[in-house]
């Protein structure tokens, strides 16, 4: 596996605790230009890039360069994020966490596309409900519904949204029962 690979994979957790986070507080378009303004200074200064990224630099001097740098320039979100990867000693990576951060956000506001298996068949009212609740659940801005009906869900309907499903049909509900009575009659 090449360093950049593992910087990235190492990175990944870190921007997808910071999108949860922006998502929890909705500051997802000011974190979002919190990180885009930081990338761009990385980008710009070198010797930032090199300061962070030495380990004989100690963690409160790159905390106070840190608040220096950034500090009235971007939301308290954002500064306490820099200082827990000062803290666990990621600030290195922030350049890649970053980039991954904003490659998450991206895809979040953009479509999102929920697949809906249903019993009979939705009217328009009812899409428009499920459209606003996975709006809600997700925070995209837009949702494409694929609806295909199965009659064996015999009542209620299944949600995959990437790789959650949500199932609230009456098959789902009787497989969960059976497999409950199973483990209670061993």
């Amino acid at each position: 596996m090449s360093s950049n690979n593992l910087v990235a994979k190492i990175a990944q957790p870190y921007a997808s605790a910071l999108l949860d986070l922006a998502n929890e507080k909705k500051a997802i378009e000011q974190i979002s230009q919190d990180m885009k303004l930081i990338k761009d200074i990385l980008l710009q200064s070198g010797k930032l890039k090199y300061f962070l990224a030495n380990p004989l630099k100690t963690i409160e001097a790159k905390k106070q360069v840190i608040a220096a740098t950034f500090g009235d320039q971007i939301s308290e979100n954002t500064l306490s994020f820099l200082m827990v990867l000062v803290d666990r000693k990621r600030i290195s990576m922030l350049d890649v966490i970053a980039g991954k951060y904003l490659e998450l956000a991206y895809a979040m506001e953009s479509l999102t596309i929920a697949n809906i298996s249903t019993s009979i068949a939705l009217n328009s009212d009812q899409e428009n409900l499920l459209i606003d609740k996975i709006k809600a659940m997700t925070s995209a801005k837009e949702v494409k519904l694929v609806i295909s009906v199965d009659p064996e869900l015999i009542g209620g309907f299944t949600i995959q949204i990437g790789s959650k499903v949500i199932d609230t049909s009456i098959r789902g509900q009787l497989k969960q029962m059976a497999s409950h009575l199973d483990v209670a009659a061993m």
